[in-house]
């Protein structure tokens, strides 16, 4: 996985890994979920992929937009 840049300092997220149609986002209590193209859909991915590569965002955007929507918990 790809650690998470973090810009803010404050990101509940600390890496992730990008899939063509998919991304799984590890977060800092422990869990990994995956977002895919079904769950929570094509342009809710794309963003969150967007955004982890910017290293800034992902953690607002799932909290505001994606919440409990994700394909799986791992």
């Amino acid at each position: 996985m790809t650690s998470y840049t973090n810009s803010s300092g404050k990101s509940g997220v600390s890496a992730y890994e990008i899939y063509d149609n998919a991304i799984l986002v590890e977060f800092r209590h422990g869990g990994k979920y995956l977002y895919d193209y079904d769950i929570p859909g094509e342009a809710e991915v794309e963003e969150m992929k967007r955004l982890a590569i910017d290293g800034s965002g992902l953690m607002t955007f799932i909290n505001k937009n994606v919440r409990k929507r994700f394909a799986a918990k791992l």
